[in-house]
């Protein structure tokens, strides 16, 4: 077995080391929308992942100290967006801090439950929210999809090395 690594090198567990693996992690890129008391609200993840296929399910994690949490924490119902990698743009404006995610940029508009749709997306989902699980300083959703649009053009938007950028053939 060869090592790929000078084990010497390793560092103790810290939010920078986690943060320095996964930027060698490509992830997709997902939106994931809700209804808030005072308009819509949403972010930019790349923690999306698939939880069951019966009933079909998935997680997405969010920061408690984000401007999304408040309406994710006592809602219902989530958007969740798949982006394409013609979205770089929007995936930055819903990652941007203060940003006015729901501005003329963003071509949205009102889905089932009242929960924004995003427009122009490869794939989309309205979820129902099973349970919110307490990690750290984020809370990992689960939701339950109960119904989507996967027929939207475009391929996948990735997240690695700090930035965004599409699929290489």
């Amino acid at each position: 077995m060869t090592a790929t690594s000078d084990p010497g090198a390793a560092r103790l567990a810290s939010p920078d080391l986690l943060r320095s693996v996964f930027r060698r992690h490509a992830a997709g890129v997902a939106v994931i929308t809700a209804r808030g008391r005072g308009g819509p609200v949403g972010f930019t993840a790349t923690s999306l992942a698939s939880v069951s296929a019966e009933p079909p399910m998935l997680s997405f994690a969010v920061g408690t100290g984000s401007s999304s949490w408040p309406a994710i924490a006592t809602g219902d119902h989530v958007g969740v967006h798949v982006l394409g990698e013609h979205q770089q743009e929007l995936a930055a404006i819903f990652a941007r801090s203060g940003a006015d995610r729901f501005g003329p940029a963003t071509a949205w508009r009102e889905g089932p439950e009242g929960v924004p749709v995003l427009d122009d997306v490869p794939a989309w989902m309205v979820c129902k929210v099973a349970a919110r699980v307490p990690a750290g300083d984020h809370r990992i959703v689960v939701a339950e999809v109960l119904l989507g649009d996967p027929t939207g053009h475009g391929r996948p938007l990735l997240y690695h090395q700090g930035r965004f950028s599409g699929l290489r053939d």
